[in-house]
């Protein structure tokens, strides 16, 4: 077994944070994580008090959304008794200084989401040129398999693994056991109320079930952002059945999550997704596009939830209808969302990585 194990992060994301407790508390390695920066200025989480093995690399940071990037000093020269875990943007000043340079000296691997699909012939040679040190790693620690395929393509002689985020998920379920018996099911969307997120598709897909006549409701969470604008072509009626809750911290998620029947999360593009893990923990049915990296990887099709296609208003509604117009089918693939939920914890993903370091530690 490697005796350090040491993470480059970006921030103290709250769900990698539970799978670092879970390493800590095991207490087979000896864990040490570097953060980039204490949180991104969009941040929906509160600023944590860290452990003993957490720090903040001091740094200065470029750029905004997607295209921030860090130039950090003080990052510590890795020992010959380390394997580094390298989870930050390929944009990034730091990641790639720290894969092109000081990463050739030890055992190290890389943690990422799904790359970015690039069009056109120039923007997928920068890529290639950006993506080129992963061929040097020990490993590709993908989340997702639609990330692992992608990854392969990229470092085709790199091993890569599929490991899905977990998370802690006993509030969820502890929320979930008190839940009322809705006279009407209620539909829950949790995110970004944005295209990217597929609110607008969302609401016209609710739209269409209102006016059929089926009984039911949608509750949002999260940030507002473009919610107006999608709100405005709904009829009076229409809105009248749909409750906003605004942006909540992730402690009062849980409440949330136990108000509904269904989730919801049809996005054009989701690297992941950990609100799939948080309603699957809720022992919520789930339903997906075929966009959202947790779908494709957890949703199994009439037992724990259902997929679409992304963009799809008409495919949207119809599992919509179903699940409203179903109460057998509703608990049916509830009772399967718990199952699934059981898989999904923080000291599963912690073995992971204990298992993945002892086959890459370093040679003595």
């Amino acid at each position: 077994m490697a005796k350090r194990l040491v993470f480059l992060s970006v921030v103290p994301s709250p769900y990698q944070r539970d799978v670092f407790r879970a390493l800590a508390a095991r207490g087979r390695i000896s864990l040490q994580v570097h953060y980039l920066e204490r949180a991104a200025p969009d941040s929906p989480w509160p600023e944590p008090a860290l452990a003993a093995w957490e720090n903040i690399l001091p740094g200065i940071v470029a750029g905004r959304g997607r295209w921030r990037s860090h130039l950090n000093w003080r990052v510590p020269r890795p020992r010959a008794d380390e394997t580094w875990i390298v989870n930050g943007a390929m944009t990034d000043l730091t990641t790639q200084r720290f894969i092109r340079c000081t990463g050739g000296h030890v055992p190290w691997l890389f943690w990422g989401e799904l790359p970015s699909q690039p069009r056109g012939a120039w923007k997928r040679w920068l890529q290639r040129r950006q993506y080129a040190p992963l061929r040097r790693a020990r490993a590709i620690v993908a989340v997702g398999e639609r990330a692992r395929a992608a990854y392969a393509r990229l470092a085709p002689d790199t091993p890569v693994f599929n490991r899905p985020y977990a998370c802690r998920l006993e509030a969820f379920a502890a929320a979930a056991a008190h839940r009322p018996r809705n006279p009407e099911p209620v539909f829950l969307f949790c995110g970004q109320m944005i295209a990217r997120k597929g609110v607008d598709v969302l609401l016209r897909a609710f739209a269409r079930l209102a006016h059929e006549g089926v009984a039911a409701r949608l509750l949002l969470v999260g940030r507002e952002a473009d919610l107006p604008r999608f709100l405005a072509p709904l009829a009076p009626e229409i809105r009248a059945r749909v409750s906003y809750a605004g942006f909540l911290p992730p402690d009062d998620l849980p409440a949330q999550f136990a108000r509904a029947d269904v989730f919801v999360l049809p996005s054009r593009h989701d690297g992941w997704g950990v609100v799939v893990n948080q309603a699957f923990g809720a022992g919520l049915p789930v339903i997906c596009s075929d966009a959202v990296g947790a779908g494709l990887d957890l949703v199994q099709p009439e037992r724990n939830g259902l997929l679409v296609a992304a963009g799809d208003e008409s495919a949207l509604a119809a599992a919509m209808r179903r699940f409203a117009t179903s109460p057998a089918l509703r608990e049916a693939c509830g009772a399967g969302a718990v199952r699934t939920a059981s898989t999904l914890a923080p000291e599963h993903a912690a073995e992971f990585w204990e298992e993945l370091a002892e086959k890459i530690a370093p040679r003595t």
